[in-house]
């Protein structure tokens, strides 16, 4: 199955209605066109599974409003990889020279760290000047083609208006 992305992340093959309630053993309604094209849409976000022969929720949906919601992910624009990003995915351009880079996000909540939990003195005299802690924002993070992660990960014009952003599994 391709991956496609919406408001959430699913999983999703072209599938008329027929084959569909082929699919799951079910006669085809008599007020229903077996030809309507569609797609069999498996939902990953937790779903109980419904069949046996996927691990996420399944269901079908029709082609219009399929294509209207969702978009392949392997094209994805810097405004949808971001939506996957901020869903704890890595994301990475299909254009990118290096082998094996890819963005995460360094958490995806502002929160609490104490001062020993810094490693720049400088950061750690400051959360000391604070109590002993001070609140740290997310940041994008990215893996370098040589292994390091290199954090406060800034955009350039060209990644931003590409649309080859990819989801990393």
């Amino acid at each position: 199955m391709q991956r496609y992305i919406g408001t959430k992340i699913i999983n999703a093959e072209p599938m008329n209605r027929q084959k569909y309630n082929d699919f799951r053993g079910w006669a085809l309604p008599e007020n229903e066109d077996g030809m309507d094209e569609g797609y069999l849409v498996e939902y990953t976000d937790g779903g109980k599974p419904n069949t046996e022969k996927f691990e996420g929720y399944v269901s079908w949906s029709p082609k219009e409003q399929f294509e209207k919601a969702y978009r392949q992910s392997d094209a994805l624009s810097f405004s949808l990889a971001l939506e996957a990003l901020k869903d704890g995915k890595r994301i990475a351009r299909a254009g990118w020279n290096g082998k094996d880079m890819w963005l995460s996000l360094s958490c995806g909540e502002t929160r609490e760290v104490s001062s020993s939990g810094f490693w720049s003195q400088n950061n750690r005299e400051y959360a000391d000047s604070l109590g002993g802690a001070a609140t740290v924002l997310p940041c994008i993070t990215m893996k370098t083609a040589t292994g390091e992660i290199l954090m406060g990960w800034l955009s350039s014009q060209s990644d931003t208006l590409a649309d080859d952003w990819v989801i990393v599994e």
